[in-house]
């Protein structure tokens, strides 16, 4: 079993430079430099700059800012709905079970990167407008698994016994369901920082994104799009930190992956 230590350090490296960097690196993301436009990286600019000449290591640290957060909110917002969505229909089953199915297919129905172009062309985006949207179109696999695996446990004879002696509901849940699904939970979330991020990145390259003088880094990529061939770094550093992002999320939600299936053959 590997232990993702070059993941976790991919990650705490981009969180520091994005939420601390700026306390080190003094530039200002939104200082237009009309004699420093276009420049490659040098020792002033690490990472160059833009078509304004502003610095792209600020503007990366800032968007970095804007790019977690939605990721890491939406993750969040998405796996918590799910995991309640889920536990109810798996434990209560029957009408509550069936309403629950409708509802994940009528969702799924509608393609999702298509479902959040929709819901997005009708709001002004922002930074909580996004976190929400991103969230209400990526609960349904985790509250799919969560559903899968609460009807397994809700079989156990444990389980079977704590009804019939009218153990509260939400004691079960906490009690007995929360830890046995906590796997699940931590690998769906970190699968969802990744999507979220993605997410965004997508929508802000069609500009459909965070506006400015908001900064992520989809938006930094759709900046450099119509300068890539004179200016590959403007596009090439932000896609860079969304790469080791979305990599190291993939590393460590396999490390829990191959963790949780070793506990389950072990107890079996």
């Amino acid at each position: 079993m590997k232990c993702p230590c070059i993941a976790m350090t991919i990650l705490a490296s981009v969180f520091f430079l994005s939420f601390f960097g700026p306390h080190l690196y003094h530039a200002d993301p939104y200082a237009l430099h009309p004699k420093s436009l276009l420049l490659p990286p040098s020792w002033q600019h690490p990472l160059g700059t833009d078509r304004l000449g502003r610095d792209l290591l600020a503007r990366i640290m800032q968007g970095g800012r804007v790019s977690l957060t939605i990721g890491v909110g939406s993750a969040l917002i998405a796996s918590f709905l799910g995991l309640a969505i889920g536990v109810t229909a798996g434990l209560f089953r029957g009408v509550v079970d069936k309403i629950f199915v409708v509802v994940v297919d009528l969702f799924l129905t509608f393609p999702t990167f298509f479902l959040l172009l929709a819901l997005v062309s009708y709001v002004e985006a922002s930074l909580w407008v996004l976190i929400f949207v991103i969230s209400i179109t990526g609960w349904m696999t985790m509250a799919r698994m969560i559903r899968a695996e609460s009807f397994a446990i809700g079989e156990k004879p444990f389980v079977k016994i704590l009804k019939i002696a009218h153990v509260p509901t939400c004691k079960i849940i906490f009690k007995y369901f929360a830890p046995l699904l906590a796997p699940i939970f931590f690998v769906s979330f970190t699968f969802g920082v990744g999507g979220a991020i993605l997410a965004e990145s997508a929508l802000s390259f069609l500009g459909l994104g965070i506006t400015p003088p908001q900064i992520s880094w989809g938006a930094l990529i759709g900046e450099g799009k119509e300068v890539m061939e004179i200016a590959w770094w403007i596009s090439f550093f932000p896609g860079l930190m969304i790469f080791a992002v979305t990599f190291s999320l993939v590393q460590l939600s396999d490390y829990l992956q191959t963790i949780t299936n070793r506990k389950e053959v072990i107890s079996s």
